[in-house]
């Protein structure tokens, strides 16, 4: 009696159908614990404890930053990304060791809903996310000044976790405990019957594939890549306005969070994109297929499972000088934090411009805009009268 394993969407590896057989009196070798259910329980720890640690220590950080009131959009929505991997890393991994361990499923058909419903959440959860990251990159590169994304950001995200949901509700209903046919006593959590003709199954994992691995490299590619440019453009430009009111001083810094962006979702590509062809080939040509190893199938899951490990590793390296804020009133600047003839205080190590930032970037542009109005004026033979009760409101007079 053996198993077909099928890949018909996220966490595919562990999607168990019956294969009809002759009875015998021992069980195949795929329905008992062997030497590939070992491997995937020694990878998967080995894993969870590098990704567990990773994600644990990047979350701490960014967390004392906020505490301090020095996080800024970028941290807020990577500690979004930490906690869907650390989601990864607490739900999928340790099902999958304990599921390698029993071989058949234990838990009965409420947890096997359930858990078949957190082991994608997570999953989903990142990939949204990144899109989020993505959207967030083009406005600060393209429009630092525009306040309008950076109210929506907190609903972009809460946009993210209820379309996780609801990307993941559909595992609850096509998975199911059902004994085998002809092995009484064995259970299994199977997809096997849910879904009624191979063009629903087919259909189920386009969505899967479209929701979970294109559309966060789409909108990252798109949207990186209009950075990219607004960069080398600005860079071009002598009469730049942005670098005339002081806020390209950050602009090394804009740089280098758009490379952090970037090789996140070439990490994100570089992990996935072999699985996600395998189950193309799978469903385009499955002759050719049943003739590889099965367990090639299980290396190409495991080894997008590396993806949550990789995210804390990417953070690090783009972060490991940044500057460890501390709240209090003896809080001080990095040395040499201050350049001399500027008003905005350089963070020499900042992967973003601050709020209170980008206020008083504001208010100096319409000053500068203010004083040249007055000076045009004042030529023409006109006169403006300014009283101490102008204010200047969101860089508006």
């Amino acid at each position: 009696m053996n198993i077909d394993e099928k890949v018909s969407g996220p966490g595919g590896a562990s999607q168990k159908n019956w294969t009809h057989l002759n009875i015998s009196d021992e069980l195949p070798l795929d329905m008992r614990f062997n030497h590939g259910h070992m491997v995937s329980i020694t990878v998967y720890s080995v894993l969870m404890v590098i990704s567990a640690t990773g994600n644990i220590t990047v979350l701490s950080q960014l967390v004392k930053r906020r505490r301090a009131g020095r996080a800024s959009r970028l941290d807020v929505l990577l500690m979004h990304l930490a906690v869907a991997d650390l989601m990864v890393t607490f739900l999928m991994m340790p099902l999958e060791i304990a599921w390698a361990g029993t071989v058949q499923w234990r838990a009965g058909d409420l947890m096997c809903r359930l858990m078949m419903f957190a082991r994608t959440f997570g999953l989903y959860l990142s990939s949204f996310v990144l899109i989020c990251i993505a959207i967030d990159r083009y406005y600060a590169i393209l429009k630092p000044l525009n306040v309008t994304w950076e109210a929506r950001v907190r609903r972009a995200l809460a946009i993210a976790w209820g379309c996780a949901v609801l990307a993941s509700l559909p595992q609850s209903f096509i998975f199911h405990v059902e004994e085998h046919p002809d092995v009484k006593g064995y259970y299994q959590c199977v997809s096997y019957g849910s879904l009624p003709t191979f063009r629903h199954e087919f259909a189920y994992f386009l969505v899967n594939m479209l929701l979970m691995y294109i559309a966060p490299l789409l909108s990252t590619l798109y949207c990186s890549s209009a950075a990219l440019l607004e960069i080398i453009r600005r860079a071009n430009t002598a009469n730049d306005k942005m670098r005339r009111s002081g806020v390209g001083i950050l602009g090394r810094a804009r740089a280098r969070t758009i490379k952090m962006t970037v090789t996140i979702v070439l990490v994100f590509f570089t992990c996935w994109s072999p699985y996600y062809c395998y189950c193309l080939w799978f469903w385009i040509d499955k002759d050719t297929l049943k003739n590889l190893d099965p367990a090639l199938q299980k290396a190409m899951w495991l080894f997008s499972c590396t993806n949550s490990c990789a995210n804390p590793i990417v953070y690090g390296v783009f972060n490991r000088n940044r500057w460890t804020w501390k709240s209090g009133p003896n809080t001080r600047y990095r040395s040499g934090s201050m350049r001399r003839g500027s008003r905005l205080p350089y963070y020499g190590e900042s992967m973003e411009i601050s709020a209170a930032t980008l206020a008083r970037a504001r208010n100096s542009l319409s000053e500068r805009n203010g004083r040249r109005d007055s000076s045009y004026a004042v030529q023409n033979g006109t006169h403006k009268h300014l009283n101490n009760n102008t204010h200047f409101g969101n860089g508006m007079v």
